[in-house]
């Protein structure tokens, strides 16, 4: 079984009937004592980068919202820490955070690649042990995170795809209904 840490995929149980987190992948970026957080995979953002960003003048660069809490800041997950100060590494290839006036000369150069940085309005938190709590209510199944996942796979595909990571006795989940009342 897989706990919660860094680099672990929380995966909305197929009947969690939460408004911000039905059909959610969330990837953890940290997880301790005091509490969590992540971001949401696959949740699309009503606006591009170019809509909230002034300097950023490339257009269809998608944001996702990354969950409930703090949504008056943007964050990003990428694969270019040579490229952009001061970020975070969470794990070998994915960091988070960093300088944005590099994240802005990086798309504007030409070698901006979008497999290789997501952008998020708001995150999603727990508490101290309100994740656990959420656990053991079966509201969340935990499979280890790969970039692929995170950077690769289309906003419709990352439920399902995380399902599948999970192994044979979990595929049949991805067919359920989100009301079985209403199958």
């Amino acid at each position: 079984m897989i706990l919660p840490g860094e680099n672990t995929l929380l995966i909305a149980d197929p009947f969690l009937k939460d408004n911000h987190f039905t059909r959610s992948v969330v990837y953890l970026c940290n997880h301790d004592k005091e509490g969590s957080f992540g971001f949401s995979l696959n949740k699309r953002f009503e606006y591009n980068l170019n809509d909230l960003v002034e300097h950023v003048q490339l257009p269809n660069i998608p944001i996702f919202v990354g969950g409930p809490v703090g949504n008056d800041a943007l964050h990003f997950l990428h694969r270019y820490p040579e490229l952009i100060s001061d970020s975070q590494k969470i794990k070998e290839g994915m960091y988070w955070g960093g300088n944005f006036k590099d994240v802005v000369s990086l798309l504007h150069s030409g070698h901006y690649d979008p497999q290789k940085l997501k952008f998020f309005v708001g995150y999603s938190g727990w508490g101290a042990n309100q994740l656990q709590d959420e656990l053991n209510e079966k509201s969340w199944l935990i499979a280890e995170a790969d970039t692929n996942i995170v950077f690769e796979t289309s906003c419709e595909s990352v439920w399902k795809e995380s399902v599948k990571k999970l192994g044979k006795d979990y595929r049949e989940i991805i067919n359920y209904p989100i009301d079985p009342q209403l199958n």
